[in-house]
């Protein structure tokens, strides 16, 4: 009887090591020869510029290094190299504009970043006064989003949380697709709608019958925009959070409410918050409905319920299109200082949601 016999190697060398693989060196190679190519094309021709010449070497480089690796290692490692090449050159492309941006307020906004920029307002500040500082707009968005927040933030979550535990039949329903509805409604219209509503109907009734704008009715604009945000991400949160999990906890007897504010609410709530900071960051952001409602001030207004009141946003809009040439640094700093909050918050409320969960 004959046996047949298995290849030996060497002691704990893996066989799927020994096929051939492509040197890194090769791959170089390639990627060489196709900016070459793309230069001479490009260049020589007369037919375009870098741009051009940047997507025909990229197109060339995965025709070369499939044919390499295909050579090399087979057309199934090929395959698999273009694909991985692919997806490495769609995150590079999706984050050359993310450190454009932040490179470009960085550099543009470091120019007023100083102590007078944050201890001053625009108030008896000319033309042709070099000075002059954002602490009042500073101080309207912190309000302003401060106040939408504590409108938004609890009606939101109770509203998903109704649809998710409570909800059935038509009224929820009903209730989903308002909030859909409400997520494309520009900003503007939220705007007119509080200029309508709170500004022309409401306010006379405590101005001695005249209109009043206000810090407090931008909040209530920016609270229209921010809902729909944190109904949807909190709804899907709660949708993820375990079913055994409630089910364990009403097993032991413990109450519905009980459950969702101790079980549920918790399991989610990093998720939760990722939503409430994205309405955050978008309601901080706008400058249409602060514009229609809060008019805007060049002097501090620390009373969000009297008298106009400007923000970050609305500064960076007026700054841009004021014709002094101080006016553009001011509103490149005010746009880094906008981001800076939003990231500061984001980062305290990141840093909330990890201790909450260690805690647990």
């Amino acid at each position: 009887m004959s046996t047949v016999t298995s290849p030996s190697f060497a002691p704990g060398q893996d066989p799927m090591l020994r096929r051939r693989r492509t040197p890194l060196v090769a791959l170089v190679g390639v990627a060489a020869v196709a900016l070459g190519v793309a230069a001479a094309v490009c260049y020589g021709a007369g037919i375009g510029g870098w741009v051009l010449m940047l997507v025909m070497a990229a197109f060339l480089y995965l025709v070369g290094a499939f044919a390499v690796v295909n050579r090399i290692e087979g057309r199934r490692a090929a395959r698999d190299r273009t694909w991985s090449t692919l997806i490495a050159s769609a995150f590079i492309l999706a984050l050359v504009p993310l450190v454009s941006v932040v490179w470009t307020l960085i550099s543009k906004g470091a120019e007023r970043f100083d102590a007078n920029f944050f201890s001053t307002s625009l108030n008896n500040i000319g033309a042709r006064d070099p000075d002059g500082g954002a602490v009042h707009a500073i101080i309207g968005t912190l309000e302003q989003v401060a106040i939408a927040a504590a409108i938004t933030i609890p009606l939101g979550v109770a509203a998903a949380i109704y649809i998710v535990e409570y909800g059935r039949g038509k009224f929820t329903t009903l209730i989903r697709f308002f909030v859909d509805v409400m997520t494309g409604i520009p900003s503007i219209v939220a705007g007119l709608f509080i200029l309508s509503f709170w500004v022309l109907l409401v306010s006379p009734i405590y101005n001695n019958g005249q209109p009043q704008f206000s810090g407090f009715a931008a909040a209530l604009a920016l609270s229209v925009l921010m809902l729909p945000t944190i109904v949807r991400s909190t709804e899907e949160m709660l949708r993820l959070v375990p079913a055994p999990l409630r089910e364990g906890a009403y097993a032991l007897g413990v109450p519905k409410w009980k459950t969702i504010l101790r079980v549920v609410i918790p399991t989610a709530l990093p998720g939760i918050i990722t939503g409430i900071m994205l309405s955050i960051a978008r309601a901080a952001g706008e400058t249409a409905p602060v514009l229609l409602v809060a008019g805007g001030t060049a002097a501090v207004n620390i009373n969000p319920f009297n008298n106009n009141q400007s923000s970050l946003s609305l500064f960076v809009f007026q700054q841009a299109s004021d014709a002094s040439r101080f006016a553009p640094p001011r509103a490149w700093t005010a746009a880094l200082t906008l981001v800076a909050l939003v990231l500061i918050l984001t980062v305290v409320a990141k840093l909330f949601a990890r201790r909450n969960r260690i805690s647990r």
